[in-house]
């Protein structure tokens, strides 16, 4: 991993850019277009602010600063970005790149870097996509059960569909295929997310029970939540291909859903 030797740690660097748009979401596409820019301070590499995790300094309980992931990037004062897997981020704490990163750009006592910070990283990723789909669910954004779903999918209303972790791999292929017949994408192995989140994690963020399957009909809603669903598949490391069709370019399936029973 290349650690640039002079990185600037601040709330808000790099060039900026259009805003989101709308209109750039397509049918079975999450991407929302580009946004504010902003640099990894442990690659270098300059990403669209959101998909990238802002680490925020803060006063710490024992005195001193330390490090803490800010999901939302809405925490005061200055921070550093990071568009690292966590493997990589765990890498680059063990042998001290980011803590010369942050020591280079922060003046003052460099801040404590917490022991478990990859792990809370990953529950603040975590936590910010099912706090959006809690949102989007009581916005009306969101299908859930299995039923609901092909209906809406075979109507061609479906923007964006996944699947629990854990969801049985029969009804995972039944929606897949509604919304294919939907979209007029038959053969094309169009299918949607596997997310890394199983059943019971659904629906304590839709705060209903046994939610196994999930549609948004909406556009919009479609590029928020695919936008925090590929920056934490990224932490995860789960950026490898998925079976897509023509101009899908958002989304990203991670393998063969699980072999427990679908959804009634």
């Amino acid at each position: 991993m290349r650690t640039p030797s002079n990185e600037t740690v601040a709330s808000d660097i790099d060039e900026k850019v259009p805003e989101f748009d709308e209109g750039t979401v397509t049918r079975r596409s999450g991407a929302r277009g580009d946004g504010p820019m902003r640099k990894c301070v442990l690659t270098g590499r300059v990403a669209p602010r959101e998909s990238l995790l802002r680490l925020a300094m803060g006063p710490s309980p024992t005195g001193g600063i330390t490090v803490l992931p800010d999901a939302h990037a809405r925490a005061p004062g200055r921070g550093a970005w990071i568009g690292v897997s966590r493997t990589e981020l765990e890498e680059a704490i063990a042998k001290g790149h980011l803590k010369g990163a942050l020591a280079r750009g922060f003046k003052g006592p460099p801040p404590a870097i917490p022991a478990d910070l990859p792990d809370l990283a990953q529950q603040a990723l975590v936590r910010a996509l099912t706090d959006r789909l809690g949102i989007e669910y009581r916005a009306g954004n969101v299908l859930a059960g299995s039923d609901r779903i092909a209906e809406a999918a075979r109507a061609g209303k479906v923007w964006w569909l996944g699947h629990a972790s854990d969801a049985g791999a029969d009804g995972s292929r039944r929606l897949d295929q509604a919304w294919r017949v939907g979209e007029d994408e038959e053969g094309s192995g169009m299918a949607g997310e596997s997310l890394p989140l199983d059943r019971a994690a659904l629906s304590v963020a839709l705060g209903r029970d046994n939610t196994v399957h999930l549609a948004l009909t909406d556009r919009a809603a479609a590029g928020r939540v695919s936008t925090l669903l590929a920056r934490l598949n990224h932490y995860l490391g789960h950026d490898g291909g998925r079976a897509s069709g023509p101009g899908d370019a958002g989304l990203d399936s991670r393998g063969p859903a699980g072999q427990r029973a679908s959804e009634p």
